[in-house]
């Protein structure tokens, strides 16, 4: 079985677009794949919830008290490779992994990025392409590298930006569009 884990900071609804195509599209069955565990770095994430709900195995692991992001994510990677993981997919986790992290499951790591990669990699990427007159918005799966936002792309949705758009209003858009796209980009990676 190929064991999918996911990391998230918060509500997770990328995760729970991802369970429910494994559970809808049957996995198991046709890739051999399943949702292993759900990571959070914070304990009161509300995706916790729902991955428990749903029979996934949970764990959480408080960076806080680390000295330093390398301490924590040697510590990470302990909890996920208890796992086994074929894929590690970030959806939310909302921490900067250290080159060595990214080194250890290089190949096997992919994030969701709300922008049209290359640009606007970073934070704040609705308002930023408001400012910036684009007259177009999205998002992007891409295999995680040592470089922030950088890493080959997997898949895109291209999101109109609209007359009078708010951030607000062009993340919920794009939101959408992030819930279709990952998991088809998981389901391509696990059909090998």
């Amino acid at each position: 079985m190929k064991n999918i884990v996911i990391l998230i900071s918060g509500g997770g609804s990328n995760m729970a677009a991802i369970v429910r195509a494994s559970q809808q599209q049957d996995w198991a069955r046709r890739y051999g794949a399943r949702v292993a565990a759900v990571v959070s770095n914070k304990a009161e994430a509300s995706g916790l919830v729902f991955a428990r709900e749903q029979g996934i195995a949970t764990e959480v692991l408080d960076h806080r008290p680390f000295p330093s992001r390398e301490a924590f994510d040697a510590e990470l990677a302990q909890v996920i490779d208890r796992h086994a993981p074929s894929l590690i997919v970030l959806a939310g986790f909302m921490r900067i992994l250290t080159p060595g992290f990214v080194a250890h499951y290089e190949g096997r790591m992919i994030n969701i990025h709300p922008s049209l990669l290359p640009a606007f990699t970073g934070l704040h990427t609705h308002q930023r392409a408001i400012d910036a007159g684009c007259r177009f918005a999205g998002c992007t799966v891409h295999r995680v590298t040592a470089e922030l936002d950088v890493g080959p792309i997997l898949e895109q949705a291209v999101v109109p930006v609209l007359p009078g758009d708010t951030a607000q209003a062009l993340a919920a858009r794009v939101l959408v569009q992030e819930h279709l796209i990952y998991p088809r980009a998981v389901a391509q990676l696990m059909r090998g």
